[in-house]
């Protein structure tokens, strides 16, 4: 089960940073999307926090090793979401993003973690555990 954390500017209300990011951006009804390479499962775009990076840091971060040629327009964060994977048991905590824009090329940068990226409807696909939550919130079915 997921629970979601109330969030405050970009800290979350319990003092604790989440300890990765994701952006969500959508175009003329698609969302950004990149596929692992090690399992094949589609997810938003995004990665872990490094020590003393704030979450906005750490998307920017990703961002640029993920989709280098990719340019965001404002970002803004949507929610801090905390689950735990039910087949795995790990513990997740995610802050998610919003961009307003996105322009530019979809060229891979690191070819060893990510091998696809594509924009398209956020149906249809499998998506890992966190990505399937956030579409369900933010792209409900009618």
């Amino acid at each position: 089960m997921i629970d979601e954390s109330e969030t405050h500017g970009e800290r979350q209300v319990t003092g604790q940073m989440a300890k990765s990011s994701k952006l969500i951006v959508a175009k003329r009804g698609k969302v950004l999307l990149v596929r692992r390479r090690r399992d094949r499962l589609w997810m938003f775009p995004g990665g872990r926090r490094r020590a003393r990076e704030t979450e906005k840091e750490c998307l920017h971060r990703e961002i640029k090793e993920e989709l280098p040629k990719l340019r965001l327009g404002p970002v803004r964060l949507w929610k801090e979401v905390k689950s735990k994977n039910r087949r795995s048991g790990r513990k997740m905590s995610d802050a998610i993003f919003i961009a307003s824009k996105a322009s530019g090329r979809l060229k891979i940068g690191d070819k060893n973690e990510i091998d696809r990226a594509t924009w398209r409807k956020p149906r249809g696909i499998r998506l890992t555990p966190t990505s399937r939550y956030i579409r369900n919130k933010l792209f409900p079915t009618s």
